[in-house]
């Protein structure tokens, strides 16, 4: 610097062209340390202390040479000889932890029970919330992840340890359990999926032994859980279900449309605890402490004070004892003057956490939370004093830069496990940021007074709900646009592309003539394929006659009564598929929804298709089983006022040019392989001339029923949609009978039931008949064309691993 020139201000130094890097002195070693402990949770114990050993070497070498026993280097081979010495201490101590805890999960006493699936009895102690979990075969499923200090096997061998252990149950009496209970439970153990520290899987039918009561943190989290939820419980379903999601990460009252919409939108960190949560409630503490004109540590000891009262209020389970870490960094940092030692805190934090549970290392929301708080403190100045050089003014350059950041450094990890990439996420995220902080305080603030005074609580309830009227809006409608999102490679290669492509662009991006080009490649990009996706999508195909709709495991079939209107048979497990697939076939209304049969696997998506549509009736089977299919399946009638209709067999059901003939069951089954699956609706639907069979989830029984009563030629069919998924449980003397030309088979991909079953593919395809897949085609169309049928699909269905 020239002399008599005055020197630059902090906020100036940082974004000028020589500001000093940031300081990443620890982040080779948090990096090291997490890789090799995710690396660790899938390779197992002695890959990993090899890598551990030879680590160490290195690290030591390094060392020596560093202190000069080997040579002297220079500045700059010192900085790179550090570098290679943190690595090297990352991944011995990440290889050290993770080995150890991977010695316990391994340990032969449970891993030998847990082969045999024998029946045990264990005590336990509760690490999070129970949640419900979707199951085709046990609605009401759900996942209690806990710590096990004794297993007592079936021949009375006591196991003495402190293992991970997931617990299935069905019974409503884990549903109210706290983290930190203790309990005992006896059930079946079973192998873990992998990939994590859980040493078994205890599944349970019964409800738990209680033990004692839950610590005092525990039980004041409940009672201002449960005081938020009664202020708002007068609220509006939609405001007033988001508002707890937003303070406290209970999305129990959230309706499933609404929390469609947020995933659809990029908004789904809103429903659970984050660290923008800690963020946000940390920061309207640290803007009193400033106006108050408190010191630094006597702000440090307010926001630390706060910390741990939001900490209760949301309860001290490890996902939300990490978004708290996450997000104390930087307003700590801040808090206490030294903003730039934010980053060496996010890397040592990280380090802390994955060592101490090296679980973490393969949590998703464990890295988001890490990417998100490093894409603020790394990218978002830069860009907010980019843009104030532009003439941006302050408070939307900080709006623009903080939302756009954080998507950035999230965004291949989000595209690696939904398999897409989401173009509205950017601009929804930017116009919810006004309502998330008034929401979320006011939330926090309503729960802090239910126990003392609920009806202040319901007052200030009621204004948090406006803010979050907002948010459930803008979800709502960012959905809804076309084009919103787009399809992208999942699992670690699809993060992998991204990533390198988002660096790429990153460092591209630093000169002027590169940014002008990528604004207009994307500007133009995006104008293209608009009217493209909306004018000339090409799907569905002229003259389709029935399409099935990629919704993962379950069914959905659509049928043309007219444009924009159907009648769909089933909905699939997910609300968010089954819409998807309706909107890519412009259908606004769907005059009847059929029901085959109640299991989740096809109704648990039906909110899905009266999302923004009418639905004016729905046909149920005369089997009621399972009763939450059949609840869920009534509720969204009443909620979208439609009519509930019943049906028998030998009913015909006409809308438009559709004909519904009712085939079976032709009496109530029992004592079936499954009672649900063989009281099934079996249809024979008419379409211009093309007859297609729509069997649900039929398995022999019903399948062997309905052919002893009616001849064969009444089965006849063009279009099979096949039974269950493709099951093994098919009738020969019934596919003989239907002969179809086209075969239609909804089945997810990678699903663990094997379907669908090879022989039976290998048979309809010797048949002649032309056999499509929703796992490896997408979503599938039967066409009727002047020379007959033809078939088209739309192809792999997005988040489908490549």
């Amino acid at each position: 610097m020239s002399a008599g020139r005055p020197a630059p201000s902090r906020r100036a130094a940082v974004a000028s062209p020589g500001a000093p890097p940031p300081d990443l002195r620890l982040a080779g070693l948090a990096v090291a340390a997490w890789l090799t402990a995710l690396t660790g949770l899938h390779v197992g114990v002695r890959p990993l202390l090899l890598v551990g050993g030879t680590a160490a070497v290195l690290s030591a070498l390094s060392a020596l040479h560093l202190v000069g026993r080997i040579g002297q280097p220079r500045a700059s081979a010192r900085r790179h000889g550090w570098i290679v010495v943190a690595v090297g201490l990352g991944v011995l101590c990440g290889a050290a932890a993770t080995a150890g805890r991977l010695a316990v999960r391994d340990a032969p006493p449970i891993r030998v029970l847990a082969e045999q699936r024998a029946p045990v009895t264990a005590e336990l102690v509760v690490r999070d919330d129970p949640r419900p979990i979707r199951s085709a075969g046990r609605p009401g499923m759900l996942l209690v992840s806990s710590e096990l200090k004794r297993l007592t096997g079936p021949n009375g061998q006591r196991v003495h340890t402190s293992a991970r252990l997931l617990v299935l149950a069905t019974d409503p009496g884990w549903r109210g359990l706290l983290p930190g209970q203790r309990v005992t439970a006896e059930g079946r153990l079973g192998v873990p999926r992998g990939g994590d520290l859980t040493a078994a899987v205890l599944g349970v039918t019964g409800p738990p032994e209680r033990h004692g009561a839950p610590s005092w943190a525990q039980r004041a989290a409940g009672t201002l859980r449960g005081g938020l939820q009664r202020a708002c419980a007068p609220l509006p379903d939609d405001p007033g279900g988001l508002l707890p999601g937003l303070v406290v990460g209970d999305i129990s009252r959230l309706p499933p449309a609404v929390e469609e919409d947020f995933r659809a939108t990029g908004m789904t960190h809103l429903n659970a605890v984050s660290g923008s949560n800690v963020a946000i409630v940390l920061g309207a503490v640290l803007l009193v402490a400033r106006w108050a004109r408190a010191g630094p540590w006597l702000a440090g000891l307010l926001c630390a004070v706060a910390l741990v009262g939001f900490v209760i209020l949301v309860r001290p389970s490890p996902s939300v004892v990490r978004a708290a870490t996450m997000g104390a960094i930087g307003l700590v940092a801040l808090a206490a003057g030294r903003p730039r030692a934010a980053l060496p805190a996010l890397a040592a934090a990280v380090t802390v956490l994955v060592l101490a549970d090296p679980e973490l290392a393969g949590d998703a929301g464990f890295a988001l939370s890490v990417l998100a708080t490093g894409g603020l403190l790394l990218l978002a100045p830069r860009w907010r004093d980019g843009l104030r050089r532009r003439g941006v003014p302050a408070g939307l350059a900080e709006a623009l830069a903080v939302p756009a950041a954080a998507q950035v450094a999230c965004g291949p990890v989000v595209a690696g496990i939904s398999g897409t990439v989401s173009l509205v996420a950017v601009p929804a995220n930017l116009l919810a940021v006004p309502a998330i902080a008034p929401a979320t305080v006011l939330g926090v603030t309503a729960a802090v007074l239910s126990p003392v005074w609920p009806a202040g609580a319901g007052f200030v309830a009621w204004l948090a709900s406006w803010p979050a009227w907002w948010l459930v809006v803008l979800a709502r409608h960012g959905a809804r646009l076309p084009a919103g999102t787009l399809p992208w490679p999942g699992g670690a290669w699809g993060a992998l592309l991204l990533a390198g492509l988002t660096v790429a662009l990153l460092v591209a991006a630093r000169r002027p003539l590169v940014r002008r080009l990528v604004a207009i490649v994307a500007l133009a990009a995006l104008l293209g394929a608009l009217p493209v996706r909306l004018l000339a999508t090409g799907w569905p195909p002229t003259g389709w006659v029935v399409v099935a709709c990629a919704v993962g495991q379950g069914d959905a079939l659509v049928l043309p009564v007219a444009p924009g209107r159907a009648v769909v048979v089933d909905a699939g497990p997910d609300p968010g598929a089954v819409d998807g697939c309706l909107r890519r076939l412009g259908i606004r209304e769907v005059p009847l929804l059929v029901v085959s049969h109640f299991h989740v696997d096809h109704v648990g998506g039906v909110a899905g298709v009266f999302r923004g549509r009418r639905v004016t009736a729905v046909l149920t089977p005369p089997s009621t089983d399972p009763a939450s299919g059949r609840d869920a399946v009534r509720a969204a009638a009443m909620s979208g006022r439609a009519a509930l209709l019943g049906t028998t067999a030998g009913a015909l059901h006409r809308v438009g040019g559709v004909d519904l003939l009712v085939l079976g069951p032709p009496y109530p089954l029992a004592g079936t392989r499954s009672d649900p699956n063989n009281n099934s609706l079996l249809l024979r639907a008419t379409v211009a001339g093309v007859r297609i069979l729509l069997p649900g989830d039929a398995e022999t029984e019903e399948q062997h029923a309905v052919l002893a009563r009616m001849a064969p030629e009444q089965l006849r069919a063009d279009v099979l949609k096949v039974a269950h998924h493709g099951s093994a449980y098919q009738d020969d003397g019934f596919l003989a009978a239907v002969r179809p030309a086209v075969a239609l088979v909804p089945v997810g991909a990678g699903n663990t039931y094997g379907h669908p079953n090879p022989a039976l593919l290998a048979r309809l395809s010797r048949s002649g008949t032309r056999v499509l897949r929703t796992d490896t085609d997408g979503d599938l169309a039967a066409i009727r064309t002047g020379a007959g049928l033809a078939v088209a699909h739309r192809g792999v269905p997005p988040g489908r691993p490549s």
